[in-house]
């Protein structure tokens, strides 16, 4: 993928030893008729209040680090890093972020025209978001390991992404604002190293809840389990590797999170269909 001028990391440093107020940055990474892709860094934090945003095209976002509340008309959703944002355009929305700092993005446009024609007469999007789902776990590795054929990589997320909102009924988040605030603890400690050792129990602790609430609250608010969550963090972490270094599938397994390379070998054939070397071999043909 192109590089961006800061990361998240970077970019909340900067605001933090200037004093600077919040901000967004979009940087076009691609486009072509009817669609773009953009890289979308946010710093702001608790102390900032969200302000109204309206979509002008469909969006389809990637959450690539961070986490935010995203708001409008269909409810309020927790968006985590590999879930998907969507959007409809003409649809006024919200971004907080209450309960930690920052967010980046890959976010995906596409005309209203071209966009309809590819779902078919599908009425647009129903639901805010979409978690991070197995049937989509492949495109999403692809789109933050590398923008190769992004127009391709653009048509193969929309339509997949639609045909993942239509399998799955609208579940507005009603969960009270201190859970939301519990599970955002336990999903940056992920998201800051998924390949720690996390365990149920470690999660628990720091969203400050038994392990059975936890487990229920997590998944209500993620739409997976933290197993699932923890998972596919590194799954998602070990595919950025194979496409971007020459580190071998051990080391790549290891730095990962996975114990042996039979366990991560496994794992990820299971979710992207194909193993770490045919991966790296298919990105490189790209």
């Amino acid at each position: 993928m192109a590089k961006i001028a800061l990361t998240l990391e970077q970019a909340l440093a900067q605001r933090a030893s200037s004093g600077a107020a919040a901000s967004q940055s979009a940087r076009l990474l691609a486009q072509g008729d009817g669609w773009s892709v953009e890289d979308v860094v946010c710093t702001a934090g608790p102390r900032d209040r969200p302000f109204q945003e309206r979509h002008s095209w469909y969006r389809i976002a990637i959450v690539l680090s961070g986490t935010f509340q995203y708001r409008s008309g269909l409810g309020r959703e927790l968006l985590t890093p590999g879930s998907l944002l969507l959007g409809n355009p003409g649809q006024c929305f919200e971004c907080g972020h209450e309960h930690g700092p920052g967010d980046r993005c890959l976010s995906f446009g596409y005309a209203p025209d071209f966009f309809e024609r590819l779902g078919a007469g599908m009425p647009g999007f129903r639901r805010l978001c979409l978690p991070p789902l197995r049937t989509l776990s492949a495109v999403v590795a692809r789109a933050t390991a590398t923008l190769e054929q992004p127009e391709a990589l653009s048509l193969q997320l929309a339509i997949q992404a639609l045909q993942a909102a239509s399998d799955l009924s609208p579940q507005p988040n009603v969960a009270a604002p201190s859970a939301v605030a519990r599970v955002t603890r336990s999903v940056r400690l992920i998201d800051h190293d998924p390949s720690a050792e996390l365990t149920l129990a470690v999660l628990a602790q720091e969203a400050g809840l038994s392990p059975y609430h936890f487990l229920r609250t997590f998944e209500r608010l993620t739409g997976v389990t933290p197993h699932k969550y923890l998972q596919r963090a590194r799954l998602r972490k070990a595919a950025v590797a194979l496409a971007q270094e020459p580190a071998r599938v051990l080391e790549v397994a290891l730095d990962s999170g996975f114990g042996d390379v039979t366990a991560f070998n496994r794992a990820f054939r299971a979710e992207f269909g194909v193993s770490p070397r045919g991966y790296r071999a298919q990105t490189l043909r790209r």
